[in-house]
């Protein structure tokens, strides 16, 4: 069983920066594809970021790419998310979630991912 949890400050300022970690535990942490989603108030549930295992490439959907960077380490069992020049839009409940044997064209689907964090609130707002 692998458990991931998130934690992250919860408030920002537009234009500000935020810095998400995503601790995970149970088995070994390299030899899964890690990546981050949202769920914005209203809406579905949807795919931020990637980074392959073994030092595979990193993802991002287009509204984050040059803004958000995902990156892992390993010996600490921990991804990270760090988002810079944060907008409203950007509010949303952020996941950080991983997964085995993860191929190249489901990686920004959440069936992807067998296991998933309890989810942390960010909130853009002045």
């Amino acid at each position: 069983q692998v458990r991931l949890v998130e934690s992250g400050v919860a408030l920002v300022q537009p234009g500000g920066s935020l810095t998400l970690s995503c601790v995970t535990s149970g088995r070994s942490f390299r030899t899964y594809t890690v990546a981050w989603f949202r769920r914005a108030p209203g809406k579905e549930r949807e795919f931020v970021s990637a980074l392959r295992r073994f030092g595979g490439g990193t993802y991002y959907r287009d509204s984050v790419k040059g803004r958000f960077t995902i990156s892992r380490e390993d010996a600490e069992n921990t991804v990270t998310l760090r988002m810079n020049n944060l907008t409203p839009e950007d509010t949303a409940v952020y996941y950080c979630a991983a997964g085995e044997s993860v191929i190249l064209s489901s990686i920004g689907g959440e069936r992807a991912y067998a296991y998933w964090g309890q989810g942390t609130q960010v909130t853009v707002s002045s």
